[in-house]
């Protein structure tokens, strides 16, 4: 599995065991392997696989949420049949008798010819392998919405006329049967119950259905967990010897907490019963997210997640006082053996989502709403973070730095991050909720922001300019930008004296102390001068261009 997928075929295929190498592999990781060889190129592996192997191909592939996707099932079915066409056959007749009537019944139309009935009555699309039944083709599987693309209406065709002519060439008396039953099937009932079937046999490799698998989403606080009445302890219980999806344990994050904690596991037994424990609850992931996972790069994103989230909710659990503990090195060993996987992971998510109800609280009441500003008045950084917090299920906002624009919690550091990012910009909002500021005047500006808003308003005041706050002309701003460097430094620092008069602004508009405004922002205000010195440091006043200029608002 660790190797490239043209070695694997080639390693498999040439082993001397290799049907049962095929048959070794779990359901699981067996579809994984055919996705990462490439299905068309995966024929001799298909050929070796198992029933059950095939049976989790087609019930992972052919259904899109709860209905049945046509141009799914004439793609595997087609599969199956070059695979190994007398096999296919029998196993469709034997074990998906009710799913491939359903595909007929969408896919062709029967009719019986009378016994003084001239076969051209029936027209050129009609065909018979006996001229006794005629079948007409009416599905138009090019026009299905799938995630297959558009496919190709004589491949179609060529498939159906293959696979009815193979059912009759093998056994004429069932061929006429199943017409028969095909053409009088309730497709209603027909599809509802092979959703139950498939969803009761995925339940038992961890594919919950999803209003079940979703639980796994629900909040749990580390108290709760630890108290009673709450959680789920572990039961020890009897070795049960299921078939392992191994994929999983291959993709942690070797970072991690959690996948730390699993190398500390002391014995073989401990360490198959994690992986099994970890691999349930990826599939519930997969099932909760109605994620289709067809690749390891689909699947590396659920480990990252529930990598991510364990790792929280380890650091959750070891963070308060516990009782039989040993020392913090083996706490995380000791809570995976202690409690379920599921639950250590609602613990890490409900961290996530306190964030997401904190901030969902704070915007009811929040200064900038009630004055008709968008989120986009918090800046493009704070932006990010809040935007990533108030999604249905909350992200990090990682802005590209490791490829990606959001992406799931993996660490309680960045908890924390979120966290005092939303806490300093409660505590703006604050601010300028006691103030006596209006940015109405300023709301057609192009892009408004707390930044340019308070600065700018601070800019008018120590120009001793009155009315309401407006854009400053550009000789007005460059009086101001020569007053507020620190005269001769290179790169430009910004004078103390002017930091002290914005705080002394500050603490004169709200009518807070200085104090109380640099016990709650101090790491703020420190950051903005610091932008403004990186930003704005290297220029001369005589080169300021008001469309470069963002910090400040400038008439143009």
């Amino acid at each position: 599995m660790a190797l490239a997928p043209e070695k694997a075929l080639d390693q498999i295929l040439d082993a001397d065991n290799s049907v049962a190498l095929v048959h070794a592999f779990s359901e699981q990781d067996f579809h994984l392997l055919v996705h990462d060889i490439g299905p068309e190129d995966a024929l001799p592996l298909l050929s070796l696989a198992s029933d059950k192997q095939w049976e989790y191909l087609v019930d992972a592939e052919v259904w899109d949420r709860d209905r049945l996707d046509l141009a799914a099932i004439t793609r595997w079915f087609d599969l199956l049949h070059r695979s190994d066409p007398i096999r296919a056959l029998r196993w469709l007749v034997e074990h998906k008798l009710e799913l491939l009537e359903f595909y007929l019944f969408s896919n062709i139309e029967v009719r019986i010819r009378e016994h003084d009935q001239d076969p051209s009555d029936f027209g050129k699309e009609w065909f018979s392998v006996d001229n006794h039944f005629y079948l007409r083709i009416i599905g138009d599987l090019s026009a299905e919405i799938s995630d297959l693309g558009e496919i190709d209406k004589d491949r179609f065709r060529q498939f159906l006329e293959t696979l009815v002519h193979s059912l009759a060439a093998a056994d004429h008396i069932t061929y006429q049967k199943i017409l028969l039953e095909a053409v009088h099937i309730i497709p209603a009932e027909s599809e509802e119950e092979a959703y139950r079937q498939r969803n009761v046999r995925l339940a038992e490799k961890g594919f919950l259905p999803f209003e079940e698998a979703v639980g796994v989403y629900q909040a749990l606080t580390a108290e709760q967990l630890m108290g009673t009445g709450h959680g789920r302890p572990r039961r020890s219980s009897g070795d049960t010897r299921l078939s392992i999806t191994m994929y999983p344990a291959q993709l942690m994050q070797p970072k991690s907490e959690f996948t730390r904690a699993l190398t500390r596991l002391d014995s073989a037994a401990a360490v198959e019963r994690a992986q099994s424990e970890f691999a349930g609850l990826c599939n519930r992931l997969i099932a909760a997210d109605c994620r289709k996972v067809k690749s390891r790069d689909d699947l590396q994103q659920v480990v990252r997640k529930a990598c991510g989230y364990l790792s929280i909710g380890l650091n959750e659990l070891a963070s308060l006082p516990q009782e039989r503990l040993p020392a913090k090195k083996a706490q995380s060993v000791e809570l995976i053996q202690r409690y379920l996987m599921e639950d250590i992971f609602r613990v890490g998510y409900g961290r996530a989502l306190r964030l997401k109800w904190r901030a969902q609280h704070w915007l009811k009441q929040a200064w900038f709403a009630s004055k008709g500003l968008s989120l986009t008045f918090w800046g493009e950084a704070w932006l990010g973070v809040l935007g990533g917090v108030l999604l249905k299920k909350p992200l990090y906002f990682d802005n590209y730095r490791t490829a990606t624009l959001y992406r799931d919690f993996e660490t309680t550091e960045e908890i924390r991050e979120v966290d005092s990012v939303l806490q300093a910009i409660i505590a703006v909002d604050d601010l300028l909720s006691l103030s006596r500021l209006d940015p109405q005047p300023l709301l057609s500006y192009r892009f408004l922001t707390y930044k340019n808003f308070l600065l700018t308003t601070w800019a008018c005041d120590h120009l001793g300019l009155s009315g309401a706050p407006a854009p400053l002309s550009l000789p007005a701003f460059r009086k101001f930008y020569q007053q507020l460097w620190v005269p001769g430094s290179e790169p430009g620092q910004i004078r103390q004296h002017m930091r002290e008069s914005f705080l002394h602004w500050l603490a004169t508009q709200s009518g807070l102390r200085e104090e109380q405004i640099s016990a709650n922002l101090a790491a703020t205000l420190e950051s903005l001068f610091l932008e403004l010195e990186d930003e704005y440091g290297p220029v001369k006043a005589k080169d300021l261009d008001p469309r470069f200029i963002q910090h400040f608002l400038i008439e143009r």
